[in-house]
């Protein structure tokens, strides 16, 4: 495999709204990244994934764009996004942009010439269509609920929205809209990024009139096209949202040889707690052997023909230590197990703003303080189906995106240092004494593991390059695994809960090893019978 940076960086995911507030108005911006730029650094992290900062009505916090080449007020300015990108270079840090491209605002000027009448030349930006029997074209569903088709009084048609109706889909199938895209993206590039998370992007290749989202048969091209107007000859990173992704056509995504993107988010590990053919918000249990036998899928699929992306969080899901974690008595323990199983793994990491604190989920106790649209619709929609209120919060304790979401948590002072006036987001209330002045503080934290994990990455080439093969896959309390790269060998074994365990390892026999990092200070070297405590984490060098 040839080598690039990427695979020894890892990625530390910025919500800006949500991160530091630098001018007192309730709202992170990016002054407030560029303060903070020596706390990352001193993490550790390479690369700052950017969560959209452009000019937005902010309807879906950012992901409906207006306009991909102004910055939106709340975050400052473009001279302050130059600003970011000069001072983070400074310190080595990369910035990747999140970019929207399956859909824009609809007050995006492209839509609103769109909606002027159906031969305007922006008209074919989007996908319309003629109403059927007086009603939508079809039966599609958005993703937040409702029909992905709204009517247009002006114009007498429907145009598509996957997403809410003031995000409407663009037409990929058109040309012109191509290559404005390219324009956009190379204005970026030549910005000095360093490369893009593309949300969404399996579904821009979509075919509306037979019921196609996700994975269309276009979509290839268009990445093969956009590869090679855009970032294909230079040494960017590009990573694509995919929830509909499978090992085979992530190979389709990540295959150099093929010239589209470095790598995918692949969420089949991250649906396992959500019953089978239902929506995320209708639960059940993880099994911990379903959970070994995804992520080995993946592992072994990419291995050679692609790369993995290694996350549990993102602005989109709750936070992992509250959902398969212990966020009471063992939140640290559990918090460093996960972030061990994961780091341990062959890919890129990907870490989450206040991951690395241990930051929990919320658990609001009433809907108003719900801020995102696909919660309050989901709300609305459950319970005009009838669930009762308390199922239905249940749910969002777990899994509402806003357990992302709230203000980072800096300090034990008013508005968690987040900001000196109320935050434009009701704070987690435990951030007394989960905050990062807490964390630097205490030489055994959260945060001291992950730098512990991040510098390991840099400095051990089995971590990154070694082949990884699963060991025991029946075990319900056990995730072990090993790397090898040349016959160096690391054994990672992880009691995924509380109850303590064993572990026997089948190739004990005359083997020496040592411990590069353990969520216990005094964790066993006998290797044939590995006693592990609640939540135990170990890494192994074998020789």
């Amino acid at each position: 495999m040839q080598q690039k940076w990427w695979h020894k960086s890892v990625i530390y995911q910025i919500y800006p709204r949500s991160f530091y507030d630098s001018n007192g108005d309730g709202i992170g911006d990016i002054n407030g990244i560029i303060l903070k730029l020596d706390y990352l650094k001193k993490l550790g992290i390479d690369v700052i994934w950017l969560s959209p900062v452009y000019e937005s009505p902010n309807i879906d916090n950012g992901y409906d764009i207006s306009d991909y080449y102004s910055i939106l007020s709340d975050f400052g300015t473009m001279n302050d996004m130059n600003e970011l990108l000069i001072k983070s270079h400074k310190k080595g840090i990369r910035i990747i942009m999140d970019l929207v491209v399956n859909h824009t605002s609809d007050q995006h000027k492209w839509f609103i010439e769109a909606k002027k009448s159906k031969d305007n030349p922006y008209r074919d930006y989007y996908i319309w269509r003629d109403p059927v029997n007086n009603k939508e074209p079809n039966e599609l569903k958005s993703n937040f609920g409702g029909s992905a088709w709204a009517f247009d009084e002006e114009t007498h048609q429907y145009y598509l929205h996957f997403y809410s109706k003031q995000q409407p889909d663009l037409n990929w199938e058109n040309e012109n809209m191509r290559n404005s895209i390219w324009n956009m993206m190379n204005f970026w590039i030549d910005k000095g990024i360093s490369g893009f998370r593309m949300d969404v992007i399996d579904l821009i290749g979509k075919k509306p009139d037979e019921y196609i989202k996700e994975n269309g048969p276009k979509l290839h091209s268009y990445l093969h096209e956009m590869y090679k107007n855009t970032f294909g000859d230079k040494d960017l990173l590009t990573v694509g949202e995919t929830w509909g992704a499978t090992t085979e056509n992530a190979k389709l995504y990540s295959d150099p040889k093929r010239e589209e993107l470095n790598m995918v988010f692949q969420f089949e590990h991250m649906q396992l707690d959500k019953i089978p053919g239902k929506q995320r918000w209708d639960l059940k249990k993880l099994e911990l052997r379903e959970l070994k036998q995804v992520l080995s899928k993946w592992q072994y699929a990419l291995d050679k023909e692609g790369w993995n992306s290694l996350f549990w969080n993102n602005h989109d899901l709750p936070r992992i230590v509250s959902r398969w974690g212990n966020d009471r008595e063992y939140r640290v323990e559990s918090a460093k197990m996960l972030a061990t199983l994961l780091h341990g793994m062959k890919g890129t990491p990907y870490i989450y703003q206040g991951e690395e604190i241990g930051m929990t989920n919320a658990a609001f106790n009433s809907i108003d303080d719900y801020i995102d649209i696909e919660t309050q619709n989901i709300y609305k929609e459950r319970i005009a189906a009838g669930f009762s209120e308390e199922k239905i919060m249940k749910a969002f304790y777990m899994k509402a995106r806003d357990n992302a979401r709230t203000p980072m948590q800096w300090s034990d002072e008013i508005h968690a240092g987040f900001s000196k006036v109320k935050p434009w987001m009701k704070l987690n209330p435990n951030y007394p004494f989960i905050n990062v002045e807490n964390a630097l503080n205490d030489p055994d934290s959260i945060f001291y593991y992950y730098q512990r994990l991040i510098s390991m990455r840099k400095n051990n080439d089995t971590l990154v390059y070694g082949a990884y093969r699963l060991l025991d896959s029946e075990d319900e309390s056990i995730y072990a695994y090993e790397r090898d790269l040349g016959g160096k060998k690391l054994l990672i074994v992880c009691n995924f809960y509380e109850d303590p365990t064993t572990f026997c390892y089948p190739s004990s026999c005359n083997l020496k090893a040592k411990i590069l990092i353990s969520n216990y200070s005094d964790s066993s070297l006998d290797m044939k019978i590995i006693k592990l405590r609640p939540y135990e984490a170990i890494i192994y060098e074998i020789n």
